[in-house]
């Protein structure tokens, strides 16, 4: 039997790879616009946080994406960011996901 590829990506926080069904992509399209993006196939550059609280603050503290995406990125957004992890974190330890 024919085993299948795992696809895997790496945090820009943590730089650990980790399969990519665990990780949270947030998107920078032509516009230069950067939102989260759940279904992972927007199109534009994406970079990959782990679904993690801690990890969602630490992105926040170090700035990340204003590095990968070589542009200010609004405090609004991360802050958004942030909420929205911890809403799937919650739903995930009810076994919603």
């Amino acid at each position: 039997m024919k085993t299948r590829k795992i696809p895997l990506r790496k945090s820009v926080v943590s730089n650990e790879v980790i399969d990519k069904r665990d990780l949270l992509r947030i998107v920078k399209n032509k516009e230069g616009q950067v939102f989260i993006d759940p279904t992972g196939k927007a199109n534009g550059r994406g970079a990959y946080i782990k679904l993690d609280n801690a990890e969602a603050l630490e992105a926040k503290k170090k700035k990340v994406f204003n590095r990968s995406f070589s542009m200010e990125v609004d405090e609004s957004f991360y802050d958004k960011l942030i909420a929205y992890v911890d809403h799937k974190v919650k739903r995930r330890e009810l076994g919603l996901e």
